[in-house]
């Protein structure tokens, strides 16, 4: 089973690299709820010889939140947005896809030097969080649109979850839930800001927002 948790770390690193290079909104929503099932899937598969309930149940609301409830807020406010791509943001996406192949570096050093590193499950995990965490950061301060920047603050937060699932078996499942509930929250209040956002000015570039005056 090794091998499976390791090809579902390559796969989550490939999917953060195509939200850094996709211009199509839809797209990025369904990259990101496809990092959420795989996410969902790696607790599994890296603590196979201590499964126990709560592992499942965390596991499960996992994926049930980020592979299909997230996406689906997200693609129906994008749905009644309007809007289909991504155009003309801070950083192009070739300069991202760039970014991310140094962010993924900066992860890999990072990540061989943290304490845990070097032990089991740890040091294949911790790059990753890492990487993860840095994508979302940037889809946050480099992209125009409202719900790019929605996405981002998820993958920011897969990042974080990420870090979390080497220590699943000893992690409260409410505190886990709490985090999810909370992370469901803010995307529902944020696809409500997006549609407001969207009704009143008729677009949804952030940027233009600072030309606002009372």
């Amino acid at each position: 089973m090794r091998f499976w948790a390791d090809t579902l770390i390559v796969l989550v690193v490939l999917t953060n690299l195509r939200v850094l290079g996709a211009s199509r909104l839809s797209t990025c929503i369904r990259t990101v709820a496809f990092q959420g099932a795989l996410l969902g899937l790696l607790p599994v598969l890296a603590h196979l010889d201590s499964l126990s309930l709560r592992l499942f149940l965390q596991a499960g609301a996992s994926t049930v939140l980020k592979a299909a409830v997230f996406p689906w807020l997200l693609g129906k406010a994008l749905r009644e947005a309007g809007i289909q791509r991504e155009v003309e943001p801070f950083v192009g996406f070739s300069a991202s896809l760039g970014a991310g192949v140094l962010f993924l570096a900066a992860a890999l050093w990072l990540g061989a030097r943290l304490p845990l590193a070097g032990s089991e499950p740890l040091w294949h995990l911790a790059p990753t969080a890492l990487f993860t965490i840095f994508t979302g950061l940037f889809v946050i301060v480099s992209r125009r649109k409202a719900v790019t920047q929605v996405l981002g603050y998820l993958i920011l937060e897969n990042g974080i979850y990420t870090f979390g699932m080497a220590f699943a078996e000893k992690q409260p499942l409410l505190v886990e839930l709490g985090i999810l509930l909370d992370v469901f929250m803010a995307v529902f209040v944020m696809g409500i800001t997006i549609y407001h956002i969207n009704r009143e000015f008729d677009h949804l570039d952030a940027d233009r927002m600072t030309a606002l005056k009372d």
